[in-house]
């Protein structure tokens, strides 16, 4: 195998249901503080969701904002802290020298249907359809923004990975350094998904809409009364570099990308297949030049769908069913599923185990279902861990897409 270079995290910017920087996220992780809360929306009704609450205009004018997208926004303000918190000097190093890797679920349905209810008022008079809708609407429209906000010149896109994009995002920038295209990645995922109607109603037509008299039990992952997804929006970005520059610059050092591995079940449309599922996860480890003893956390991509998660249990029990010192725990318990974010948002909550040692919790178990038990399965209140070496991040999304993607502790 080509000896390719060593990648490396040295910033994170996000802003979560629950938090609008890492610290103020782990911290509510750790304390068992959901951010899911009531929502209204066109056309739906009441439901529940998980909102942002990220200051806007700490990097984007008022006409910006009203040019620009909600995913977009979400995109700006994550790479501008993620910027921020590597203390990358972007004229130092050549701002062509820096891409631009977003995952998203889908990107445009918000755009979309508000303009069709403005000219809806106006007895569908097109003269009142925004001429700002093709760029909104465009796929690359969060990477592009933050090129623009930034600005750098290198190359942008976005990932359309379902809700496996903010995995996707995170192996495209580790691919990009790799090649040497770039000399900085900043890469994840991001939604704005609480904002179309189309996303509630598709759920609820499915039978996989969530539902709780508390909005903060409606995402409960593994319990056995557990009823559907909570819709969230959200954003995680990351400063990718290659060891040797980042070691260079003297930058901090967060975390070492070890491995990661993408599959397809080529099964079903929406029905995870465990069997792929299990194929993913043993891909990455391999690649990483590990064993399934050797991953201390795995956080599950589960969303708390009865069967999705049944599904998901099983190849996570295939895997490390032998491996006693593995703690396993999912994310979206407290912030519920931010799609094309979700993967690089729950890595970030997971990224502090290097340093504090804590494994977070799964919450709103309060009846676990026998078909979901796991060894090692984190419930309710943080683990401390005698060691967090390595950290196995799980992202899967409809048409069979599974992702993997393993880091591990800085040790140099």
């Amino acid at each position: 195998m080509v000896d390719l270079p060593r990648i490396v995290i040295t910033g994170v910017g996000l802003t979560s249901p629950n938090g609008n920087s890492l610290d103020e996220y782990r911290a509510n992780l750790l304390a068992g503080k959901s951010g899911v809360s009531p929502w209204e929306i066109r056309h739906f009704g009441k439901t529940v969701a998980g909102q942002c609450d990220f200051e806007a205009t700490r990097y984007q004018s008022r006409k910006a904002l009203r040019r620009g997208t909600r995913a977009g926004s979400i995109a700006i303000y994550c790479s501008h802290e993620a910027v921020a918190n590597s203390q990358l000097d972007l004229d130092h190093l050549g701002r062509d020298r820096v891409g631009v890797y977003v995952g998203i679920t889908e990107h445009g349905n918000v755009e979309t249907e508000e303009q069709i209810h403005e000219v809806s008022q106006y007895d569908f008079d097109l003269s009142f359809w925004s001429h700002h809708h093709n760029p909104r609407t465009v796929a690359n429209n969060p990477a592009g923004e933050v090129t623009l906000s930034l600005p750098v010149t290198g190359p942008h896109y976005a990932i359309g990975g379902a809700c496996a994009g903010g995995n996707l995002g995170i192996v495209q920038g580790a691919q990009m350094l790799q090649l040497g295209e770039v000399d900085a990645a900043l890469a994840g995922g991001v939604s704005e998904s609480i904002h179309t109607f189309g996303i509630f109603a598709s759920f609820k037509s499915e039978g996989a809409l969530g539902h709780h008299e508390d909005p903060t039990q409606v995402s409960r992952p593994f319990d056995k009364d557990r009823n559907g997804i909570v819709v969230s929006e959200g954003g995680c970005m990351y400063t990718l570099e290659r060891l040797e520059d980042a070691q260079r610059r003297g930058a901090p050092i967060m975390a070492e990308i070890l491995g990661w591995h993408v599959n397809s079940d080529a099964t079903d449309f929406v029905l995870p297949n465990p069997e792929r599922q299990n194929q993913c996860m043993r891909s990455a480890i391999q690649r990483a030049g590990l064993s399934p003893e050797d991953i201390h956390i795995v956080n599950t991509h589960s969303t708390s769908t009865p069967l999705g998660d049944i599904q998901e249990c099983r190849a996570v029990n295939e895997v490390f069913c032998d491996s006693s010192k593995t703690s396993i725990n999912n994310t979206k318990s407290f912030i519920g599923h931010t799609m094309g974010a979700a993967g690089a948002l729950e890595l970030a909550g997971n990224l502090p185990s290097f340093t504090d040692g804590f494994v977070h919790p799964t919450i709103n178990v309060q009846n676990l279902d026998p078909d979901c038990a796991m060894r090692g399965l984190v419930l309710q209140e943080p683990h401390k861990n005698d060691k967090v070496e390595t950290i196995l991040n799980l992202s899967f999304g409809m048409l069979g897409i599974n992702s993997a993607v393993i880091i591990g502790r800085p040790t140099f």
